[in-house]
């Protein structure tokens, strides 16, 4: 099979031909930006050429009874994003990327998720969208589900090249693409951590929640709580600007851990459940706060903790989108694909998902965004100015003629 790969944001980004399934599996973390892991990983291809286009990827359901109901959903998706593009889908090629347990075999992980192989090219079949190839990716080896017999893939699977100096390697390189290492590593970083501070961070959401969420419902309170919320993320934000991250990933997180207090944290978590004031917290999204929100939605997110778990909904899709408006797609997929897991039905995250997997422009959205706050401060200059009379003046402008009235009153 030959395929051939080209961004699709610029002509002049440089393609790359892949002809056999080897490369594909040597592509893969190229195209993610990480190596995806316990993931189904599905890619359309568009053209004659089989240009790569939207992406999708999941966590591969433990129970295999899920598997049937996942494989049309993702078929779907991916075949009806690309459609609502202007750009239908010609053919997909599949990667299940999973590494064995201490009682499997690599070649062992391939036949158990054969199933669902065939489920994902099945449900593929019947939208008229070929899959082209599927791969099993496993411990560094591949195997090829598509092999016309028995005798196209060794027992064992092929070896995938580490050398960096493949193809891809190279195109990657000169387009500066880099990858971050394992999907668990990065998943990592917008986990809380076991430690003892957990169950501090816990009663502080407790407290937190018993006072905020009766407010927040209160249609002539939530305001107030908004407006609390923004101020103490304004002000974190100041902190983590003045504190530049760490080379070292764990160091950096463990320091930004420290610039939040258990109360605070709480505080902004939980008015974070508030959709404007996540709206609003979503305009931190050019520099110089690029980098300094992204960390603070980061921090947030690991110190959601124990029943709040679900609570990172909000912190971890506001760091998805900070990481899309600022071209990183990788760091945006797998935050909002934590996100999905912690609450499939969070409308913001899918949103910005699809968004992210069909390669559009964040560009309109945060044209919206700096709309949305253009109008809010004309409309606090407004109301701070109060309403025009009917001569055209303000309350806070008089006539010669009040003001000699109010002297000799």
């Amino acid at each position: 099979m030959t395929q051939h790969i080209e961004s699709p944001r610029s002509e002049n980004d440089p393609k790359v031909t892949l002809r056999s399934p080897a490369d594909l599996a040597d592509a893969l973390p190229y195209l993610m930006g990480f190596h995806p892991s316990d993931s189904i990983v599905m890619v359309a291809l568009h053209g004659d050429h089989g240009r790569f286009g939207g992406r999708l990827r999941l966590g591969i359901p433990e129970d295999s009874a899920e598997w049937p109901e996942v494989a049309s959903q993702l078929a779907d998706c991916l075949v009806r994003g690309s459609e609502q593009r202007g750009d239908r889908a010609a053919s997909i090629v599949l990667f299940l990327c999973q590494d064995p347990s201490e009682t499997e075999r690599p070649a062992q992980v391939m036949e158990r998720l054969r199933p669902l192989a065939q489920r994902l090219r099945t449900a593929c079949g019947a939208l008229d969208v070929p899959v082209v190839e599927a791969l099993c990716v496993s411990a560094g080896r591949w195997w090829s589900y598509c092999c016309p017999g028995t005798e196209c893939c060794p027992a064992d699977g092929f070896t995938i090249a580490t050398s960096g100096d493949s193809v891809m390697a190279a195109a990657a390189a000169y387009a500066g693409i880099n990858v971050r290492g394992s999907l668990r590593d990065m998943e990592a970083r917008l986990v809380p951590p076991s430690t003892e501070r957990t169950a501090g961070q816990a009663r502080a959401l407790d407290m937190a929640c018993a006072e905020l969420v009766p407010r927040i419902l209160d249609v002539g309170d939530c305001e107030a709580v908004r407006h609390r919320t923004l101020t103490l993320v304004g002000a974190a934000l100041e902190r983590f600007r003045a504190t530049p991250a760490d080379g070292d990933a764990r160091r950096s997180d463990q320091r930004d851990d420290a610039l939040l207090g258990d109360d605070e944290a709480a505080e902004i978590i939980l008015g974070l459940q508030d959709r404007a004031a996540r709206d609003r917290a979503a305009e931190w999204m050019e520099p110089p706060h690029t980098d300094p929100a992204l960390r603070l939605w980061r921090a947030l997110a690991r110190r959601c903790v124990g029943p709040y778990e679900d609570h990172a909904a909000a912190p971890l899709t506001l760091a998805g989108w900070v990481a899309w408006a600022s071209g990183d797609e990788p760091e945006a997929r797998v935050a909002l694909g934590r996100a999905l897991d912690l609450d499939p039905g969070y409308t913001f995250a899918r949103l910005l998902h699809h968004s992210v997997n069909e390669g559009l422009d964040p560009e309109p959205l945060r044209q919206c965004l700096r709309q949305e706050r253009r109008q809010r401060v004309i409309d606090a200059s407004k109301a701070r100015r109060g309403p025009v009379g009917s001569a055209g003046r303000g309350p806070g402008r008089r006539s010669p003629g009040d003001r000699r009235a109010r002297t000799r009153r």
